[in-house]
């Protein structure tokens, strides 16, 4: 921004709102407010919005270097999608047929759970994912007595007492572990699968709730779609068009534009921002969409009990690793069979958390019929030691690990690695509750709100979600003292 960019605006008619942060929370917020008639100005400290999705290249073929699907029988992000023009662009996985590397070899994923959590042990005895005393651990589990769950619990505490340890270690912690980058063992169950815990707490058998959701599941309209859905082309592709649709509506979008201050006035909100020059900007409300430290910092003199919870809040970091290779070059372990990739459970001690096979899942990234592209995530809450190697490390040893499980020898023709460093929010025991405090500290101010990955979810669609409810809030607080226009 230069001195001849500065400007002064004031509170329109319809209201004015600045939010603050250009990951995909900020900007579906945005695209809200501006869908009621309400005046956006999105400041973006960056050089790029969309946060952790963002797209790229590689052999000259597109690809996504952060998030790379939503999960679409939640409506949100698939309805922002059709709502800035990329409805015709969704796709469902070419194919889902996933895998966990353990047990020294490359298993079927079991059909029949619930984020790893077992209902039918049919599929899961004939994967050979568990020992036979892992599944006879899981079949002992209705004569156990009920197990206290009270108002949180951790998911791998609670399942490995009532299923044993196996089942935590090598089916939930991969799956909650691909989602979260945490420690199942940590991580609220409430918080990160809410259909679980009512569950627990409405049935004595755990397996029972599990085989009721699956019921329930079965019976909703979502139930004959695809789960997960992609973006031809690369998710990458959202922040881009839901950007580009704000500022067809009139919305000002600023990057390299860091927040340095929020203050109230006696008609709203006052907002000054600027690396080198200053701008000044007064608005009617203010929506922080930012990571937990930059908004604890933001809101210290507004809401000091808001701002000490959010120092609170833990992130992981970690690394996506993507890389293409000659097609004929690779094994048809990778190649052929339609399998998307695999996960990788902690306990088996590798480097690699995951692989997906991007030129098999998605039919855009397999377009190129010379081309093959796939990808390895490192990194983990509290295992984080593997991402102080060099790029050219994390790449040889994710090749490594390529190796020992599916015998790929090639080399890549290209690579790049991606690093989130924290990126991750983490959700412990009592998240829920930490995410009512700041929220009651923020209400108590009319037209601010937050939004973002730490609050409701840290998928695509929760953000989405968290974001309308940050834009309707202070819409609802037009006209209430402090936010007259």
């Amino acid at each position: 921004m230069h001195e001849a960019d500065m400007r002064t605006d004031g509170p329109g008619s319809t209201g004015h709102v600045v939010v603050i942060g250009g990951g995909i929370a900020g900007l579906a917020a945005a695209h809200r407010l501006l869908s009621q008639g309400v005046r956006v100005t999105l400041l973006e400290a960056g050089h790029r919005l969309g946060g952790k999705l963002r797209s790229g290249e590689l052999a000259g073929a597109p690809v996504d270097l952060g998030a790379e699907s939503v999960l679409a029988r939640r409506p949100e992000a698939v309805d922002l999608a059709r709502a800035v023009g990329l409805g015709e662009a969704l796709q469902a996985p070419a194919t889902a047929t996933a895998h966990l590397w353990t047990r020294g070899a490359l298993r079927p994923m079991p059909r029949g759970h619930v984020m790893g959590v077992p209902g039918d042990l049919g599929p899961l005895a004939a994967s050979g994912v568990l020992s036979r005393e892992g599944l006879a651990r899981i079949e002992a589990e209705g004569a156990l007595p009920p197990t206290e769950i009270g108002e949180d619990v951790a998911v791998g505490a609670y399942v490995a007492a009532r299923l044993g340890r196996e089942v935590v270690d090598r089916l939930v912690e991969p799956l909650l572990g691909g989602v979260y980058a945490g420690d199942a063992y940590r991580i609220s169950m409430r918080a990160a699968v809410p259909q679980l815990f009512e569950a627990a707490r409405t049935h004595r058998s755990l397996g029972e709730g599990v085989r009721e959701l699956q019921r329930r599941a079965e019976q909703t309209p979502q139930a004959a779609g695809p789960v997960f859905a992609g973006i031809d082309g690369g998710i990458g592709r959202l922040p881009i068009a839901v950007a580009e649709a704000c500022r067809a509506a009139g919305a000002r979008i600023l990057l390299d534009t860091p927040v340095r201050e929020v203050t109230r006035t006696t008609g709203g909100w006052r907002v000054v921002a600027g690396a080198g020059s200053t701008e000044v900007i007064e608005a009617d409300g203010v929506i922080v969409a930012t990571p937990a430290g930059p908004a604890a910092r933001l809101l210290d003199g507004l809401a000091p009990a808001a701002a000490a919870e959010l120092r609170g809040v833990e992130y992981a970091s970690m690394a996506l690793v993507t890389m293409a290779f000659r097609r004929s070059d690779l094994p048809a372990s990778v190649t052929g069979g339609g399998a998307s990739g695999f996960l990788v459970p902690p306990v088996d001690g590798r480097t690699i958390k995951a692989s997906t096979f991007s030129s098999n899942k998605w039919a855009w990234a397999g377009a190129d019929p010379d081309l093959f592209l796939l990808r390895t995530s490192v990194g983990r809450y509290g295992d984080e030691g593997e991402l102080e190697r060099e790029d050219a490390e994390l790449v040889e040893v994710s090749l490594a690990d390529l190796g020992a499980a599916v015998g790929l020898a090639a080399r890549p023709v290209a690579s790049t690695v991606t690093r989130w460093d924290g990126g991750l929010p983490q959700y412990p025991v009592g998240h829920l509750s930490r995410v009512a405090r700041i929220r009651t500290a923020v209400a108590a101010l009319p037209g601010l709100a937050v939004c973002g990955a730490l609050y409701d979810g840290v998928g695509i669609p929760a953000c989405v979600a968290s974001a309308g409810k940050a834009a309707d809030a202070v819409i609802a607080s037009f006209g209430t003292p402090g936010t007259e226009h």
